[in-house]
């Protein structure tokens, strides 16, 4: 309550200003309306803030001259000077009471009945009595001098003291002599809070965004003025200069810091309307919902701010409608009937994480399948072969929807993925995680500004380009013999194996068409810059990789508007422009924004009769003791390794549970008689899932070895059961795996047509 008391003040320290300037401004023109319909307003504020914050002094006095200035707003009575003198003493008067709130938290202890008497009786006949206006002074009021009681006034008031306590000599023909009654001295003005020298109006002051927007433009190129004095630094010595320019980058920054400073707002501004959203659409879908939030104070960039107000109310709307359950579903599933709403805030690694938890039911991955196949998002093959976290993604498709039936809150359509567009509009990533039975989280992470940002500035085809750091994971050089032999291809996609995890690559000179060869031929090295989009991580071929820097985020023309590679430009230190990169735009324009490639499975079980073609990418693996067998990647859905505790059976079959399916699980080493099991019982088991016609089945082999690609001759064929032949792989004997062997002996019944 004290912020909310803080703005309380502030805001009505300015509104008792502008009340001074409009009465007066009114006492010279009674019948200017919008200057009067101004004043009923401010009061009316005034009122309603004290009343919100229970200061019912304070109320009281603010209603009463409201129900007055309601009528001199009607014209049923005529402003004239003594009610002019009236309202400047109540203006007077709430501005000690808030002085008062300021020092005490409380409007204080005097007594202003006098004061509401008069402004009733005013109220009732309009006119003054002759000598009413004396009991402007309230009886509680300390007797004080004139020239006293001016001073303690901020000069905007001085117009009312005059007209209240001006001696009869002076005072205006329509306005009776003011006659101030003699009272037992109070506590002296002077120890009370002193309006004039508030520390709340003090401390706070309203400034235009426009101006705000201007200044960070302003501090926008003084930065890039910076980064170019600091490039003439490189190329001289004289110390003078040096510790110059040292200085000059020292002020840069901080005054960056500070403006930048001026632009945050507490996220609490955004979440303020979402409790009265969450209350309408709990009791318009009949459920009990409270809302929790935590880091209300966490602060972000104004258009940061402003970008996440629609976001944020959409992902609230489903979390109520779609997330969390009636009263009596909830019941009969242990919960409580009130459901509960968490919102969480907070700063890590330079950004602004935002979490949405509900403890609804969760997602059903099912459910999604059904309506994605449904609405024709996704084709059949494809939704067989998806991982959990995959499913998942699929709500951020267009058009994607699970309700029934459109209504007011869900059903056209339009939803998620105007969400996730949205948020990765200002470099933010949105991740979705759901247990079913007990809610869903999604989690937002979005940068803290986008006027200045932390960029990588590389170099492609004679070029130089920025990359946001906020989507940059780590840098890799391979040189030239190690990169021909390390980067591999999966169905003509390039990878590399990074840490053994296949990474897939985009070259930066083919997505922007240019047909540049590279600085130093074949041998020359390979930069990697590797960056994460949509959940995906993949490797960004570039030329050089230069610096990193602060750069100036400036919009494209609308020209250039429809280009997806490019998020906006930037001016280097040597007044040249660098385009500044769309990791999104680029990852889609390769191809990887989706499902990583090596993980991809074929559409179909023709490759399967080909391995023995001359060209072929093989996975390797050991089967057993002893044996070293391969079989195309084209055949591979999935690579898996499941704990054995995870192991169940089904009658004599083996079979886990995955994906929301059971996979059926067919040991290599027992359907080849040349292969012996390996022992170890207690490591976890590596399996290779095989797909076709939407069926599945898990090849249990002894350990995975490699991905090769490399043109392969049979030199030895078919000597047993489960063997196509055998090849050299690496200087080494492999057995070629018949995979379809191996399948109708462990079941006959997987190739239904076949049989």
């Amino acid at each position: 309550m004290d912020e909310i008391t803080k703005e309380f003040l502030v805001e009505s320290y300015e509104n008792l200003d502008r009340l001074d300037r409009d009465l007066v401004a009114l006492e010279k023109d009674p019948h200017a309306k919008e200057t009067l319909a101004s004043i009923f307003r401010t009061i009316h504020t005034l009122k309603g803030g004290s009343g919100f914050l229970g200061f019912g002094k304070l109320e009281a006095l603010a209603h009463v001259g409201e129900n007055l200035l309601s009528k001199l707003r009607d014209g049923v009575i005529v402003f004239n000077p003594e009610l002019a003198s009236a309202l400047l003493a109540t203006v007077d008067a709430v501005r000690f009471m808030l002085g008062q709130v300021e020092a005490t938290g409380q409007p204080g202890d005097r007594d202003y009945g006098e004061l509401i008497g008069l402004l009733a009786r005013l109220n009732e006949d309009g006119a003054g009595t002759g000598n009413s206006a004396a009991a402007v002074v309230p009886a509680a009021e300390p007797v004080l001098a004139r020239e006293d009681l001016v001073s303690e006034i901020p000069a905007a008031s001085a117009a009312s003291a005059e007209v209240a306590f001006k001696p009869a000599a002076t005072a205006t023909a329509s306005c009776p002599p003011v006659h101030v009654a003699p009272v037992d001295a109070g506590p002296a003005v002077h120890d009370a809070p002193n309006a004039q020298n508030s520390a709340v109006s003090d401390s706070t002051i309203r400034v235009d965004v426009g101006l705000l927007d201007k200044l960070m433009n302003l501090v926008g190129e003084l930065v890039l003025a910076r980064n170019q004095v600091l490039q003439f630094t490189n190329q001289r010595t004289d110390s003078a200069f040096l510790a110059t320019s040292q200085r000059l980058n020292l002020i840069t920054t901080e005054l960056q810091s500070s403006v930048m400073k001026t632009r945050m707002q507490p996220i609490g501004n955004v979440w303020g309307k979402l409790p009265r959203v969450v209350r309408d659409l709990a009791n318009a879908c009949g459920k009990q919902v409270r809302i929790e939030m935590e880091g209300k104070e966490t602060e972000l960039d104004k258009t940061i701010i402003e970008a996440i107000k629609d976001p944020l109310t959409h992902i609230v709307r489903n979390s109520v409608d779609h997330g969390i359950e009636t009263p009596a579903v909830r019941a009969g599933r242990g919960k409580p009937e009130e459901g509960c709403l968490k919102m969480r805030a907070y700063h890590e690694g330079g950004q602004v994480n935002i979490e949405v938890t509900d403890d609804g039911g969760g997602i059903d991955l099912e459910r999604v399948k059904e309506k994605a196949l449904e609405r024709g998002l996704i084709t059949a093959e494809r939704v067989a072969r998806m991982s959990e976290q995959e499913t998942l993604r699929l709500i951020f498709l267009p058009g994607f929807s699970t309700a029934e039936k459109i209504t007011n809150v869900s059903g056209r359509g339009v939803g998620m993925d105007v969400v996730k567009t949205n948020i990765e509009k200002i470099g933010g990533t949105v991740d979705l995680q759901s247990n079913p039975g007990e809610g869903t989280t999604l989690k937002i992470k979005i940068p803290l500004t986008l006027a200045i940002i932390p960029a990588l500035i590389v170099t492609s085809g004679g070029d130089r380009f920025a990359i946001p750091q906020v989507s940059l994971l780590e840098l890799v050089r391979l040189e030239g013999e190690q990169a021909r032999r390390q980067i591999e291809f999966v169905r003509d996609v390039p990878v590399y194996r990074l840490r053994g995890q296949l990474l897939p690559l985009a070259y930066l000179n083919r997505e922007l068409k240019i047909e540049t060869p590279p600085a130093g031929g074949e041998s020359a090295p390979v930069n990697i810059v590797v960056l994460h989009t949509d959940g995906h991580p993949f490797g960004l071929v570039v030329d050089e990789i230069n610096d990193t820097e602060e750069i100036v985020v400036k919009p494209l023309g609308k020209q250039l508007k429809g280009v997806a590679s490019f998020a906006g430009a930037t001016i280097m230190g040597d007044g040249r422009v660098a385009l500044i990169l769309d990791v999104m735009g680029i990852a889609q324009g390769a191809g990887l924004a989706g499902e990583v490639h090596d993980r991809t499975m074929s559409e179909g079980g023709a490759a399967v009769r080909k391995a023995a073609d001359p060209r072929q990418t093989l996975l390797l693996f050991e089967a057993g003791q002893g044996s070293r067998m391969a079989i195309p990647l084209s055949m591979v859905a999935r690579l898996e390794e499941f704990p054995r505790s995870a192991i169940e059976r089904s009658g004599a079959q083996e079979v886990v549970r995955y994906r929301g399916q059971i996979l059926p699980l067919i040991r290599v080493a027992a359907h080849v008689p040349s292969v012996t099991a390996a022992a170890g019982e207690n490591d976890p088991l590596q399996v290779v899932v095989y797909s076709e016609q939407g069926r599945s089945v898990g090849l249990v082999v002894g350990r995975i070895s490699d991905i090769v690609h490399e043109t392969i001759t049979v030199k030895r064929h078919a000597h047993g059961r489960g063997i196509f032949g055998s090849v050299v792989i690496q200087e080494r004997v492999t057995d070629l795996l018949d995979v379809q062997s191996v399948i109708r002996a462990a079941d006959p019944t997987f190739y239904p047509a076949a049989a």
